[in-house]
């Protein structure tokens, strides 16, 4: 596509709406691509990083939240637009690394389309409230019980890229906090309850 507007990379679980978006983003001018989970789109962005991604935040394996993490850290200048029915209105959902949000089925495709049009205009500077690579919080699934019975989870440090065990609290919000158990690094985390993992050969 000679000069497009943008490269777009639309990720989604769901073939039609991956179709359906691709069509529409075509027929605009965009140059897109399409990304059934977040391995995929890691993969992806490896081949060519584009410079818009739109994704959903409920897929399996590697879902939206831990996607958008990974791009907010490794990726800071792609634009992102994150798309999920389980969140309301057109805020941005607390600890997820995004510019925008869409709130797909609400029958209001106008906003998405603008949102992604203000992000291939020059002059579109990012905006304070947006998170910075390092507040990006990291999005990691629990691992099931210690031999205790407490839930905990498996923590890579982003510093010193060691891992280590915490266990979670039982009232513990959305947005969590802890120290690394190695280098003292503080780090911000994010508890998702994923969907069934991918078999293995979908992740390669």
């Amino acid at each position: 596509m000679p000069n497009p507007k943008a490269r777009l990379l639309i990720v989604d679980d769901d073939p039609l709406v991956c179709k359906s978006m691709s069509t529409i983003f075509t027929v605009l001018g965009y140059a897109t691509r399409t990304a059934p989970n977040g391995f995929s789109a890691l993969n992806a962005i490896r081949d060519e990083a584009p410079d818009i991604i739109l994704s959903d935040l409920n897929m399996p394996g590697m879902s939206g939240f831990e996607l958008l993490s990974v791009v907010r850290r490794r990726f800071p200048s792609i634009r992102v637009v994150a798309m999920s029915g389980a969140f309301e209105g057109k805020s941005i959902p607390a600890g997820v690394a995004a510019d925008a949000f869409y709130e797909k089925g609400s029958h209001r495709p106008h906003l998405l389309l603008a949102a992604i049009e203000a992000m291939t205009r020059p002059q579109e500077s990012q905006p304070a409230h947006f998170p910075a690579r390092s507040d990006a919080p990291i999005w990691i699934p629990t691992n099931g019980h210690d031999p205790s019975g407490e839930p905990y989870v498996t923590i890579s440090c982003p510093e010193c890229l060691r891992t280590f065990p915490q266990v979670l609290d039982k009232n513990a919000r959305s947005a969590l906090n802890t120290t690394c158990a190695h280098c003292s690094n503080s780090i911000q985390y994010a508890i998702v309850h994923s969907m069934d993992p991918l078999p293995t050969a979908a992740r390669q």
